[in-house]
């Protein structure tokens, strides 16, 4: 049994301009490349992490809403341990990805507009026992595969404009940590 509560509602929802404000985040960590192929035994492998939809076909990444009493930053690494299953680092703030939610249309965002504050997580710790494991599988996938099964465009954007730009000019020493949203 999980000792975490997943938080529910929507009275603390933060809300901007008639859009509905997210926060989420890219699970990601590295595993030993076992390409033989490789001439470097220490070339590493990114993998990011994606949980399935509990309302279609695809995959996701943690995301939910950003409330009143939390930074955006807590609230991604919240919906983090809450869906996936995982704690972490935020490492790097990858940009507002704009998008039209077709279940959560409500008084305060009838069109049902979301603008969500996407971040990179280097994963620490995977948990055992998470608030919504009956409901959500974890899945690790490099990242081709992680693009070609993105359930949105917006998330999909987000791991390649995002995510991947971040990582390469990051991992190559060129900076690129530690920015946060404006």
């Amino acid at each position: 049994m999980c000792d975490l509560v997943a938080r529910t509602g929507r009275h603390q929802q933060r809300y901007e301009d008639g859009r509905r404000l997210v926060a989420g985040c890219i699970p990601f960590r590295y595993r030993a490349n076992n390409d033989e192929t490789s001439g470097d035994e220490q070339d590493k492998v990114v993998e990011v992490l994606m949980i399935n939809s509990q309302s279609g076909p695809g995959l996701l990444f943690p995301k939910g809403g950003w409330e009143n009493d939390e930074t955006v930053e807590q609230a991604a690494a919240r919906e983090a341990i809450e869906e996936a299953g995982v704690r972490g680092d935020i490492v790097q703030f990858l940009g507002y990805y704009d998008f039209k939610s077709k279940t959560h249309q409500d008084a305060c965002c009838p069109e049902g507009m979301c603008r969500a504050a996407v971040f990179a997580l280097h994963v620490k710790e995977e948990l055992t026992s998470w608030p919504e494991q009956s409901t959500r599988r974890r899945t690790w996938l490099t990242l081709p595969e992680a693009t070609s099964q993105c359930r949105y465009q917006w998330m999909q954007e987000a791991l390649v404009t995002g995510f991947s730009d971040w990582h390469d000019k990051w991992s190559k020493g060129g900076g690129g940590g530690g920015g946060g949203p404006v």
